[in-house]
């Protein structure tokens, strides 16, 4: 897969989603810069950081997403080979519901995913070496474009929903402790889950309501 690298962008999903939507990158294409100046996270917060941090988007059809992947829950697969392809490197990275990337209890990063089309557009953000303040990082010697190049083999080994989610489901009562936004509500997960199943596409079943991941 074409990687398109920069030094510096805004935001590499910004770019990314424009570049798709002009014609001047087709997908599969991977966007990277070594500098965000203005990146976007989940609910459009803000998500920025200096050199030596992963800023990464990637654009794949979804024909080439496997096939018993349900689209609403897109973040958490992606999430999740990240996270598996982290820990193959030491770090004992976890995921917490639905996308957001912990290192021990320090938030270090997380993803968005966006349906354009055809094509699912993923945006990631990692703290690999440093960190602003409230967030924490993997004070890693790990350097960003052999982390994507690695993330992409991954990817495009295709692995099943099944099997990425059958790891993930073991995983899940790590995220008992914490806090995520549900309907732009910020929701207790030590309190609600104590009354939600999560079921087998990723959604969580809270006192009879699905809540999907897709942000």
């Amino acid at each position: 897969m074409e990687i398109v690298c920069f030094d510096t962008l805004p935001s590499t999903q910004h770019y990314l989603l424009e570049a798709l939507e002009q014609g001047s990158l087709e997908a599969p294409v991977a966007v990277l810069a070594r500098v965000q100046s203005a990146g976007v996270g989940s609910r459009e917060n803000g998500w920025e950081g200096a050199v030596g941090n992963l800023f990464a988007s990637i654009a794949l059809p979804i024909a080439q997403l496997p096939s018993d992947l349900k689209l609403p829950s897109a973040s958490i697969y992606f999430s999740f080979v990240m996270k598996q392809l982290l820990n193959e490197l030491g770090y004992d990275v976890w995921l917490k519901w639905p996308n957001d990337f912990y290192f021990h209890d320090a938030k270090i990063g997380g993803t968005m995913t966006q349906k354009v089309g055809e094509v699912v557009v993923c945006g990631m953000g990692i703290n690999l070496q440093n960190a602003p303040d409230g967030y924490g990082s993997l004070e890693s010697s790990v350097e960003a474009e052999g982390l994507l190049r690695g993330y992409l083999q991954k990817l495009l080994a295709v692995p099943s929903w099944q099997e990425v989610f059958s790891e993930y489901a073991v995983e899940f009562e790590r995220s008992r402790a914490f806090s995520t936004h549900i309907h732009s509500t910020q929701t207790s997960l030590k309190a609600s889950l104590l009354d939600a199943t999560l079921c087998e596409d990723g959604s969580l079943k809270i006192k009879g309501r699905r809540v999907y991941s897709l942000r």
